[in-house]
């Protein structure tokens, strides 16, 4: 097969991949390009097909576990309001269930509290759990009367 072929054969692969995001076809298109090189070389067709099965065996056994494993992680850096939750803040204007402000960072933010049964006072240092759009949602640090 000419090594042409299997260019056209990684470009199409290649494609796949960009649509579909499965790290299969991408991989196959890495073997496709191993079988052009091979083919290139001067190889005959029975070596162009064991270089595309080595490459691609080896491609979907060593590669894509460990690739499928580092995108499986979360961030190590949070940015925006993701970056707020575990922070401490200091309630002002009282916390309910509903409605209540907090000073988070330097700034005020609307905050409800966790616990539906909690009613935090003004000055208590709350936990920030959860962001919910604009609205905090924290826990008391200390238990309350």
């Amino acid at each position: 097969m000419p090594w042409f072929a299997w260019l056209l054969a990684a470009a199409a692969l290649g494609a796949a991949e960009f649509f579909t995001l499965t790290l299969v076809f991408g991989l196959l298109a890495g073997a496709a390009l191993v079988a052009a090189v091979v083919a290139g070389v001067g190889v005959g067709l029975l070596g162009q097909l064991v270089a595309l099965g080595l490459a691609a065996a080896a491609g979907l056994a060593l590669v894509r576990p460990v690739a499928l494993r580092h995108m499986a992680q979360s961030p190590l850096i949070h940015e925006g309001s993701d970056a707020l939750i575990g922070k401490r803040a200091e309630v002002v204007q009282e916390v309910t269930a509903t409605h209540g402000l907090i000073k988070l960072s330097g700034e005020e933010w609307t905050a409800r509290a966790l616990d539906e049964s909690h009613v935090i006072p003004v000055g208590a240092l709350v936990d920030v759990m959860e962001i919910e759009g604009a609205t905090a949602v924290v826990y008391p640090r200390e238990l309350l009367p």
